[in-house]
């Protein structure tokens, strides 16, 4: 090797390459597909299908997991957005007695409209990870679980209990709406190409009924909650940046008397998309003024009243203390019906 450098290995023909349809992968894409049979037959094992049940695949690709699907459910809805794999799709199962049973839609998971379904099954690009999830969670009417192959750090953000390091704003909004646990870990090599990380699968039950509370308010408080989770709220809350915003709400909430429309609690997906609310303005405040405090000789009576009543309601519920990171489901949905009681609100 000149100048004793190593040189970087290229991926082989068969990484890169489906044998058999000659279809290159796009890692960019994220398309890796699941090689493994065994794996995929656990995966369709954990899933828990019922012979009369109507599956979701997502980002099927060249479906080795639709044709396990198929043995063992009604009907399986495949959404594929590369034409390359609905064409694979398409003459794979041409002419097969399953093929009546599978429709494929071709499309952007994210944009187009979900049919019924009554279990989802996928093996997922990466990038998607998040905004599928909510979107999912907030389909209607409510299917009965999703078993779904994540990057092994986001499965474990899912799954993540108080006090744990990865324990965010993300596993506390989603297991708001839904049950969440880890069934399987799936190393890298199980792939084709072969991704960067370990892959995880998880299952997801949406909670029934859901917690009676507006989800755009739950993000809204959550949001400012986790900006600083190591903090104690009581810090949190007495920065400047955060006071005004409250207080600017807390008056326009005034002022409408009452005339607030609540979000409905399908929406779940704001959950997963935030822009426009009051937890995306608090972002901004975080960064412009970090970790500053309201003076009192700076800030004029009314603002002061503002902050005593802000902090008397965090002392009310014995928050002032406490971190976020170590905060549950109840805790929060206790802090959240205060403020709310108390008139102010984050949407």
């Amino acid at each position: 090797m000149a100048g004793g450098k190593m040189q970087k290995k290229r991926p082989s023909m068969a990484e890169k390459y489906h044998a058999g349809t000659g279809i290159q992968f796009h890692k960019s894409k994220g398309q890796h597909i699941l090689k493994n049979p065994l794996i995929v037959d656990r995966i369709v094992e954990k899933a828990g299908i019922k012979n009369t049940d109507v599956v979701l695949e997502v980002g099927p690709g060249t479906g080795n997991l639709t044709k396990k699907l198929l043995d063992v459910c009604k009907n399986v809805v495949a959404v594929e957005m590369d034409p390359r794999m609905v064409l694979e799709l398409q003459r794979r199962f041409q002419g097969t007695g399953p093929s009546d049973r599978l429709k494929v839609i071709q499309g952007d998971v994210l944009k187009c409209e979900l049919p019924y379904f009554d279990v989802c099954v996928a093996n997922i690009p990466y990038q998607i990870s998040s905004p599928l999830t909510f979107k999912l969670l907030s389909h209607r009417p409510m299917f009965r679980s999703a078993t779904i192959m994540f990057q092994r750090e986001f499965a474990m953000r899912l799954v993540a209990k108080p006090g744990d390091s990865l324990y965010c704003r993300l596993s506390v909004n989603t297991q708001l709406l839904a049950r969440v646990s880890h069934l399987l870990k799936v190393g890298k090599n199980n792939f084709r190409p072969p991704p960067k990380v370990d892959s995880s699968v998880v299952r997801i039950e949406p909670r029934k009924p859901l917690p009676p509370v507006s989800f755009k308010e739950w993000d809204g408080l959550i949001r400012l909650c986790f900006s600083r989770k190591n903090k104690t709220l009581g810090s949190i809350f007495r920065q400047k940046s955060i006071l005004s915003l409250l207080e600017k709400n807390f008056k326009t909430v005034q002022s409408l008397q009452e005339g607030m429309a609540d979000v409905s609690i399908g929406d779940a997906a704001v959950l997963g998309d935030t822009s426009g609310d009051l937890s995306l303005e608090i972002d901004e405040a975080m960064r412009d003024d970090d970790d500053m405090e309201v003076e009192g000789d700076d800030m004029e009576a009314e603002a002061s009243t503002f902050k005593d009543k802000v902090l008397g309601i965090l002392r009310e519920g014995d928050f002032e203390a406490k971190r976020s990171s170590k905060l549950t489901q109840v805790d929060f949905l206790y802090l959240l019906s205060l403020f709310n009681r108390a008139g102010i609100h984050f949407s």
